[in-house]
Formats: structure tokens, sequence, C-alpha cells
């Protein structure tokens, strides 16, 4: 085909259509989009594949494939096409909006000028957030839950092990002033929760709340393997809320002065699993976690796992909130509950019974909680290590950069309907890329995440060490 004139695109099936261009003249990149001039109007499509082939004794070609992007049409053959202005593409987007609220996280890759804009409906649905360390994952996550916050009445629960959201109610100063105004009326009723807080702020649970599993987990003990001190705890845990003592060394103490051979046995065991010296346990004092989530409480909920200083100490928090949400599921909030760093909250191979527990309600939720308003944002640098039930729920992808293959192929096997060549373009990605797929978009789009308005939590080592001396 003649360099100056524009290739030929050909639909059989109604959605998908192709044509031949030579190498150097490959105008559209996977993931562009086109303008097909139709006899019946322009239509847009977007282009999913790149394919480098021989036909017969011609010089190498190129197939470019795509898909129709909006209703399906009759088979056509012959007509023309070129590379869509960003314009048209945005004017297609207007033309399909939904009537509910739209979420501007960034700008489209594909498109300049363009903001991505997610559907706030969409996250009736679990969506999967991954990508490696340094793509902008933690960044890309904040910039979504502000939005929500901002443009929605969704409730939300953050698992945070990183303290990274910790100052989500926190406006950055070069904010726009009326912005920031409204981000600060939006975010008035979150709450914060971390140990080293003082009164009802301090993150906290108690024990008394927990059902027999969970106690049961709490001290590693088996319901068949250790009958007699299993039966002890029930008895106790029924009696503990009315108790005298005020601090959990004081109940220990008096455990393992007992005359009862299996509550001083639970007082042993208490004292050699070190839980007496735990600071996340709550006596009597108010705010725990249990009612700090309950129908009614705080819109926004940040529990502070990174406060914690002992892995078993944020498993059981972790495990606590997820717990406490599915009891009072038939109150019927919607929540959006986020997990991030969710491999080590709801792994594949559980390494505890406490963190078994949280996998468990995890898969529940995944399973059966949209129907009860509780939903998940389910974030991770590793696939592979998420619980299999938990991700294969998910219908929403946020996918930034990813090195591994592997893990890349875990993502492919759940969202299959992402074409393959936009997935493996997750290797290529720059810091703050994104492909988005699911209901949040009209069709699998590439993006760049846009600003942060609130402060981020935590922060990164020192890298001064590599400068010159």
């Amino acid at each position: 085909m003649p360099p100056d004139r524009p290739p030929t695109s050909t639909c059989i099936d109604r959605r998908h259509f192709w044509y031949h261009v030579a190498p150097a003249d490959v105008a559209a990149a996977v993931g562009g989009y086109v303008t097909l001039d139709h006899a019946s109007g322009p239509l847009l499509g977007q282009v999913t594949g790149l394919t480098l082939g021989e036909h017969g004794q011609l010089a190498p070609d190129v197939r470019v494939e795509g898909r129709l992007l909006g209703d399906a049409v009759p088979p056509f053959h012959g007509v023309e096409t070129r590379v869509a202005a960003p314009a048209e593409v945005a004017d297609w987007l207007a033309s399909i909006r939904p009537g509910r609220a739209q979420l501007p996280v960034g700008e489209m890759s594909m498109a300049p000028g363009v903001p991505l804009e997610l559907d706030a409906g969409a996250f009736r649905r679990h969506t999967f957030l991954c990508g490696q360390s340094g793509s902008g994952k933690t960044y890309a996550l904040g910039t979504i839950l502000e939005r929500l916050l901002l443009e929605t009445r969704l409730r939300v629960v953050v698992l945070d092990p990183n303290s990274d959201f910790v100052r989500l109610g926190s406006v950055r100063d070069d904010v726009d002033i009326e912005l920031a105004s409204r981000y600060a009326e939006a975010t008035d009723d979150l709450a914060v929760r971390s140990v080293g807080d003082a009164g009802e702020k301090r993150l906290h649970v108690r024990f008394t709340t927990f059902d027999a599993a969970e106690r049961g987990a709490t001290l590693r003990l088996d319901p068949i393997a250790d009958l007699e001190e299993y039966a002890a705890l029930i008895e106790l845990a029924e009696s503990v809320s009315a108790s005298p003592y005020e601090t959990p060394q004081e109940l220990a103490d008096a455990l393992r002065a007992s005359a009862e051979p299996a509550v001083r046995a639970l007082g042993l065991r208490l004292t050699n699993l070190g839980l007496e010296r735990w600071t996340l346990w709550s006596m009597s004092d108010s705010g725990s976690l249990d009612e700090l989530v309950a129908p009614g409480g705080p819109r926004a909920v940040v529990v502070d796992l990174g406060s914690l200083p002992t892995p078993a100490e944020r498993a059981l928090a972790a495990e606590a909130t997820l717990a406490a949400l599915w009891r009072r599921r038939e109150a019927r909030d919607p929540t959006l509950i986020v997990i991030d760093e969710a491999h080590n909250v709801c792994p594949g191979a559980a390494d505890g019974p406490l963190t078994a527990l949280a996998t468990e309600h995890a898969v529940r939720i995944a399973g059966e909680g949209r129907k009860f308003g509780l939903t998940l944002l389910v974030s991770t640098q590793r696939p592979q290590k998420i619980h299999e039930n938990v991700i294969s729920q998910c219908d929403n992808l946020i996918l930034m950069r990813m090195n591994s293959r592997a893990d890349l192929a875990v993502v492919g096997s759940v969202f299959s309907l992402v074409p393959e060549q936009l997935l493996a373009g997750a290797t290529d990605f720059g810091l703050g890329q994104s492909l988005v797929a699911g209901g949040l978009v009209s069709h699998p789009t590439l993006a760049r995440i846009g600003p942060r308005w609130s402060h981020e939590g935590g922060s990164d080592p020192p890298s001064d060490w590599a400068l010159p001396r």
C-alpha cells in the first residue's frame, strides 16, 4: 500500500478489525486509538496487537489488530483508518459517560490531555491493584482513595501495613485553596488509629469481642487437640469483661496463680507467647477496632498496622478488623475494605493461625461480601502470593510496572479479557504508569496516575549513600 494513502480496515465479527501497513508506517501503538471513517459515521477503535509477518512474496508488513469501542456494527471492508486525535477520544468518552460520580485520577497515556476518570459505581465490585516495588503503586492507591473520599459517600476502611496513609486527611500546601477546603471537609470524619496515640485514638482490640475461633487462634489453641485449655478459655472469655484486672499483665499473673490446672496452663501459654506484653490490647477503654468499624462509625478509618511492633500483632489487628466487618454484614452498610500489601494479610499459604483466619475472612468477603455491601480493594507487589479465591473474585484491575512474567501470568489468567499485548507492556511501564481494566473504565486503558492532595505517610530510606565521596 502506498505510504501516502491511509490503510483500510476489515471487520467480520462486528467487534474486531484489522489492517496491514509497512513497518515504517506503523503510527498507532498497542493501546492507542484509531478512527475508522465508516460510511455511517466515524468509529473509534483501540489497537490491541501488532504482528510482524510476510505475505507471499511481498515485503514484510505489520498486521494491526484492534477492537471497536461502542456498539457492534455490521461487517465491513476497505474502511480508511487513521490515528485518532485526543479530542475524538474525549468526545466519545463524554458520549457514554454514566450518571454516577467519575473519579479523575490521572491522564490517558494514549490520548494526551484527556483525563482518566474511574466510574465510582464500579467499586461495588472487588478491585485488584498490583505493581512491583518502585512502580508508584502506593502513591496511586492514595490518589484513588482521595478521589473516593471527595466525590462519593462510600465508607472506606484501610488496613495500612506501612503507615503510608496515616496522613490521608492532611492536605498538602500546594493544593488549590478551594479544593483543599472541599477535601478537608470530606475527610473531617476520617479516623486514624495508631498504637502510639493516646486515649480513644490508640489502636486497640478487645479480646471479649472475639468469637471462639479468634480467641483460639490468638492463643494457638486447637478445640480438639487442646480440649481442656480451649474450654477454660471459653469460660474465661465470658467472665473477663467484668474482671477487676486493669492490664493484660495483671490478668496473666492471676491466671498463672489459679488452682485450676487448665486455667494455669492458659496463663503459662499467654506468658510464653508474650501476649501480655502486646501493646494492642484493650481492657475497658472505649474506641476499640470493633466499635470503630461498626455501622454509624467514622466514614473512613485507617488502621495503622505499621505502628504495631510485631508481625503477630499486625496479623491480629488485620484479622480483628475483617472479622468485625463481617460480623456486622447484615447492616448492609456499603464499605470498601482496602488491604494494602495483601500478600501479608490473605496469602495463599498462611504462616500462622491468625493469618489463616484473616485469609478465611478475606475469602468469605470476596465470595459473598458484595450482597452485603462489602467490597475489597486488594493491593500487592506479589500476585502469586495472594490467595487464589481472593484474586479470582476481582472484576477491576489496576496494573502498574511488573517485571515478573510469572506474576503477569497470574494477572492474565484472572483478567483474560485484557489483550495479551497490553498486559505484556507492563514490564516497560515507567513510574506512575498503569493499565486500568474492568468496570472502572469503558475499555482497557493505559494511563498515568495524577498528583495526590494529601501528604504521604511513611518514608523512604536515605539514598545519599550512593553519592560520590
